[in-house]
């Protein structure tokens, strides 16, 4: 029968061990954020709880998000579910370039070129988000790598268009909709594309 190492030699292993997980985790955690990249500002909390890396949201100190409150339940079939409804509300390019610019430098991104940006509605306008209030609205990087893939933009317009299509044919509500957007829309494209 062996004899156990000695006690120091245990200590010394288990400290080896917490050391090269750590260094594990800290490596895993930058390798999600590649360009481009924003200073920490989230609560740890709070991004811990999403499904991806915190760039694929706003910062909800700048953007928490805003309803329009033209848009209700009981007006859906006259506004959002309209065919290109959300055009007659979305603001002017030259506004949302503004938001864009200040939002960059706002973010911390290190990154200052504006086409890596789309200036996104936290709140879709397509699920009622509104359209000009500066806490909707913020610059979402195109090209976050997540997982060796690129998420960004153009992946949440997916989950937005399927919200809309959900709240027009009424297996969800819109109050639904945006409340699942604002909890973690990367956990639903997850599960549905």
């Amino acid at each position: 029968m062996n004899a156990p190492p000695p006690a120091r030699h245990r200590a010394s292993t288990n400290r080896l061990s917490i050391l090269l997980t750590a260094a594990a985790l800290l490596l895993a955690g930058c390798a999600t954020h590649v360009a481009p990249t924003r200073t920490t500002h989230l609560e740890a909390a709070i991004a811990s709880a999403k499904a991806g890396p915190e760039d694929l949201y706003p910062n909800p100190q700048f953007t928490p998000g805003s309803t329009n409150p033209d848009v209700t339940q009981s007006n859906i079939q006259q506004t959002i579910c309209v065919a290109n409804w959300t055009s007659t509300v979305r603001p002017p390019a030259d506004y949302t370039d503004n938001l864009k610019k200040e939002g960059i430098t706002q973010y911390g991104y290190s990154d200052p070129k504006l086409k890596d940006y789309e200036e996104d509605h936290f709140i879709p306008l397509e699920i009622g988000g509104n359209p000009k209030d500066p806490k909707n609205l913020w610059p979402e990087p195109y090209h976050t790598k997540v997982a060796k893939k690129t998420m960004g933009a153009h992946q949440k317009d997916k989950v937005e268009d399927l919200l809309k299509k959900q709240v027009c044919a009424g297996t969800i509500t819109l109050k639904q909709a945006q409340e699942e957007i604002a909890a973690d829309w990367y956990k639903i494209y997850l599960a549905n594309f």
